[in-house]
């Protein structure tokens, strides 16, 4: 369990149930009255973000989560196949489950996946992953206005905007978090 002392951004706790990651956190000690903590916390499992209230010296329960590193072997079928790196048990995940996060998806890729109750409830992908353009329109010779961008579609079906000079064939780093390109990979 942990105390309204102990709390700090990106600490994970569970309240009713289900596991929230504190986004934000706030001590207020009012000139009548004890003090408090503020706190906005987003469910790890939903998404939403709630405000949340507790009185200085409250407990809330630590969750029951463990991360694991795996490996994306392939899809097929509509499911998204993974493996874990340590017992080799496969995991299953649907593209609903994954989310955007699909779309950086390769072979071989190593991911963390997040389990809450021995349940898979969110994956994390590299940072920055390098894909192979597989379609993507020739630049126009002479239009090579700053900072002109047009669209790729990588192997793993993400689109994305990248520079004129960017050919089918060419390997990319791809930043995960924004969807940018980052340059070429020789």
């Amino acid at each position: 369990m942990y105390s309204t002392s102990e709390f700090r951004k990106g600490l994970k706790i569970e309240i009713a149930g289900e596991p929230f990651i504190m986004v934000d956190f706030q001590h207020v000690k009012p000139g009548k009255g004890g003090a408090f903590v503020r706190t906005r916390l987003k469910s790890l499992i939903t998404g939403n973000v709630i405000d949340q209230t507790f009185r200085s010296g409250d407990r809330v329960d630590k969750p029951d989560l463990e991360e694991r590193e795996m490996q994306f072997l392939y899809e097929a079928g509509g499911e998204f196949h993974f493996m874990d790196t340590q017992s080799f048990d496969q995991l299953f995940l649907t593209p609903d489950q994954l989310g955007d996060r699909k779309d950086f998806l390769k072979e071989n890729i190593l991911i963390k996946a997040l389990f809450y109750n021995k349940r898979p409830i969110d994956i994390e992908v590299p940072m920055f992953v390098e894909l192979k353009v597989i379609k993507s329109d020739p630049g126009i010779r002479g239009d090579t206005a700053t900072g002109a961008t047009k669209p790729a579609t990588l192997e793993s079906g993400a689109v994305v905007q990248v520079p004129l000079f960017v050919e089918e064939g060419d390997v990319l780093r791809i930043d995960t978090r924004t969807r940018e390109y980052i340059t070429r990979v020789k």
